[in-house]
């Protein structure tokens, strides 16, 4: 898979009759779907159409959009949502509006709301029009936890976090209900259209949703038992499309290359569940006859305490034991299993979505089914064709905010990565020009840039909306590079010639 894709823009800025031809657009798309697309995220005034270039061209992608107008009103239902308005910074946007914190309720709680478009994090509701007198911007340092449930403003902006995240709004309050919740017939409260009104409502407020469980409880084939966990070992498939509009996450594998010729190995489809595992792995009890296979960097594989090559398959008999230690360079790998695994799936995948309370990593006692029997022989082989370094070259082309001066602090610099897990990997080094912009669909492969002018290169879990400067998108051909560093590991950019 090779994603590309461009926003269709209907308009500038918080802009409410242009965000009803967003979603009429998206609508009219959705209901005739188009091989190879493979998402459709609408922001505040432009819809971003991401499709997989090695399935289809962006030609092809425009033809199909002209042959489908935009469709409907684009309203939906209207809501009352009851908050305890308590929030940590209430009293902090008082003073800055010259007002009591009464009269900031009044105003947040007296005005109706439109939900312009859903993001950031499942079922993160972005909605405008907030009073000019306490649209204070967002925080100059964001708060590394936001609890769930809080109600911010940003601006003209309001909006709900539905679950523990990162986040740089002004808190207010909390809602007394679950905006989402992945146990629900109808996980997401509110949808793009929708009219809210918050009422100040005094009382408990819920606790965040439990996970979803994604493990069935006796599976029909079992093959593995966790005898210790790792550091973070999670299941995954191709992860989830089509789905960006509610803010779930891509998910899947972190480094897709690796993922798929783990796959490939023992003669599964692209898109088979099978495990990633993150700097170390976990201690496995093998159950049942079966081939395997370990593709990826960061961790050594073991056969009952002996060594055995990556990037190859093998076979494995009840009472055998797989271990993965840490390796010297890269920090994921794949265990793939003939047959694939089963799980229950959410929006159609059973990828473990972290920050969207969808599944869990794996635990000591999980036992893991096949999906089917598939019979394959061992001993298959593959050489990968890149390998991790501590000094790392990576392609990059222009994004929706390029502008010469951040290209050239990009490409003529040296970063070093000072953090990296599956949301992104944030870089220190030169300053890049960057700043706010109106929110708006965040390509996998973003290099996205705060007002502190640190980059961050975002990856699979990232967030599907934000509001931060995108001057530059990463060549898909390496996304599994950057999937694999590990702080400390330098990295420079260079314009895509293919760009």
């Amino acid at each position: 898979m090779r994603l590309s894709g461009f926003y269709l823009t209907f308009g500038e800025g918080i802009d409410e009759g242009a965000n009803r031809r967003v979603h009429a657009q998206m609508r009219a798309l959705l209901a005739d779907p188009f091989p190879g697309v493979t998402d459709l995220i609408p922001g505040y005034a432009n819809l971003y159409v991401e499709y997989d270039a090695e399935r289809t061209s962006e030609r092809a992608v425009r033809a199909w959009i002209r042959a489908h107008p935009p469709v409907g009103s684009g309203e939906g239902k209207r809501v009352e949502v009851p908050v305890v308005y308590d929030g940590p910074d209430l009293g902090e946007l008082a003073d800055w509006a010259g007002m009591d914190p009464e009269e900031v309720v009044r105003l947040h709680a007296g005005r109706g709301y439109r939900v312009f478009a859903v993001g950031f994090v499942p079922g993160f509701a972005f909605m405008a029009e907030v009073d000019r007198r306490i649209a204070k911007p967002r925080r100059p340092e964001p708060r590394r936890e936001v609890p769930a449930h809080s109600v911010g403003i940003a601006g003209r902006q309001t909006g709900i976090y539905p679950l523990k995240s990162p986040g740089g709004w002004n808190l207010i309050g909390r809602t007394r209900v679950r905006v989402f919740d992945p146990h629900r017939d109808r996980p997401f409260l509110l949808e793009p259209g929708d009219r809210v009104r918050f009422l100040p409502e005094p009382g408990p407020v819920p606790a965040p949703p439990e996970p979803l469980e994604l493990l069935p409880e006796e599976p029909e084939r079992p093959v593995l038992r966790v005898l210790t966990p790792g550091l973070l070992d999670l299941a995954v498939d191709a992860g989830r499309f089509l789905a960006g509009r509610y803010g779930l996450a891509r998910s899947g594998p972190a480094d897709p290359y690796a993922a798929g010729v783990a796959n490939r190995l023992v003669g599964n489809p692209p898109g088979a569940v099978l495990l990633e595992f993150n700097q170390r792995g976990p201690e496995l009890l093998v159950l049942a006859p079966a081939v395997f296979a370990f593709a990826g960097f960061g961790l050594e594989v073991r056969k009952n305490g002996s060594p055995l090559p990556p990037w190859r398959s093998f076979s494995a008999a009840p009472g055998d034991v797989l271990t993965f230690p840490p390796g010297k360079r890269g920090v994921r790998g794949y265990l793939a299993v003939a047959g694939g695994l089963a799980l229950r799936t959410f929006f159609q995948s059973a990828s473990v979505d972290l920050r969207g309370r969808i599944g869990r990593p794996l635990r000591e006692g999980d036992v893991l089914g096949l999906a089917a029997i598939r019979a394959v022989r061992p001993g298959r082989s593959f050489a990968p064709t890149y390998a991790p370094g501590h000094r790392v070259l990576l392609r990059i082309r222009p994004g929706p905010q390029a502008a010469p001066d951040a290209l050239a602090a990009l490409t003529e610099g040296v970063f070093e990565v000072t953090g990296a897990d599956r949301m992104g990997v944030r870089l220190a080094g030169p300053a890049v020009p960057g700043g706010e912009v109106t929110s708006e669909a965040v390509p996998i492969g973003a290099v996205q840039v705060p007002p502190s002018g640190k980059p961050i290169l975002l990856l699979v879990d990232r967030g599907t909306l934000g509001g931060y400067a995108k001057p530059a998108l990463l060549s898909p051909a390496d996304l599994s590079r950057a999937a694999q560093l590990r702080p400390g590991d330098r990295v420079r950019f260079v314009l895509d010639s293919a760009s």
